[in-house]
């Protein structure tokens, strides 16, 4: 086994450990309005709501376990860097079930829930399990400045530059469990296509992006991805 894979997850990934997805029919916010609770505007006017709601998200971490998707793929990246091969992990996920399952080679394009960071400073740490407009930044001691370290509407996705870079000059690149209607990273596929990669899309049914990918598998994360893991560990 070697080469450079980039694999990308979303909210397919974790469903199965009984988080919420976001965008789906029944996601998230078809029942919050993300204009009232993951914008910077929203906790400016009402940090009170903003911090309920995703204190609310940060409990349902605390049973939320990782499932058979999160554990394969740490496999995988076990295996394909003792082998000598390159290898990130991009998650639009900002629960920490990879980190739970094992992986380290990872990057949380869309923040945290278990991280807050400070709008004054910038300084990033642990979130409590209760975060509130009354805490203070222990880096710069502002009262009222911290938030989740969620990427909200309208800001920038996070280490673009890392993920492009890696996308250009990977060889194999896997998305799993994306709806791939959402951008940045609905357009990973074809940067890493134009730049040789092969391209595998592993979801519950086609997208929007489907016919950049070279091959598709379709099924639930907890079933088609330990068997894509088997089969890649399999031709090493």
């Amino acid at each position: 086994m070697s080469g450079h894979l980039v694999i990308l997850t979303g909210a397919g990934v974790s469903a199965e450990s009984g988080l919420g997805t976001f965008r789906d029919t029944d996601g998230i916010w078809s029942k919050f309005d993300w204009r009232e609770l993951a914008t910077p505007e929203a906790f400016a006017a009402k940090p009170h709501e903003v911090h309920a709601f995703y204190n609310a998200r940060r409990k349902n971490l605390v049973t939320a376990r990782p499932n058979a998707a999160h554990q394969a793929l740490a496999e995988l990246e076990a295996a394909w860097i003792a082998r000598g091969g390159e290898f990130l992990l991009v998650t639009q996920n900002v629960d920490n079930l990879h980190e739970t399952a094992g992986s380290e080679r990872l990057v949380h394009m869309h923040g945290e829930l278990s991280r807050m960071r400070c709008t004054n400073c910038h300084a990033t740490g642990e979130a409590p399990k209760e975060l509130s407009s009354l805490d203070t930044c222990s880096a710069c001691g502002s009262t009222g400045t911290l938030r989740p370290h969620i990427v909200w509407f309208g800001e920038m996705p996070l280490q673009m530059e890392l993920i492009y870079s890696q996308l250009e000059s990977c060889n194999l690149f896997v998305s799993i469990g994306t709806s791939g209607t959402v951008y940045p990273a609905a357009g990973f596929s074809q940067v890493a296509r134009d730049a040789g990669a092969r391209c595998i899309e592993i979801n519950l049914e086609e997208t929007d992006m489907s016919p950049v990918f070279h091959e598709h598998r379709l099924g639930k994360a907890s079933e088609a991805v330990p068997a894509f893991v088997r089969e890649t560990l399999a031709q090493s």
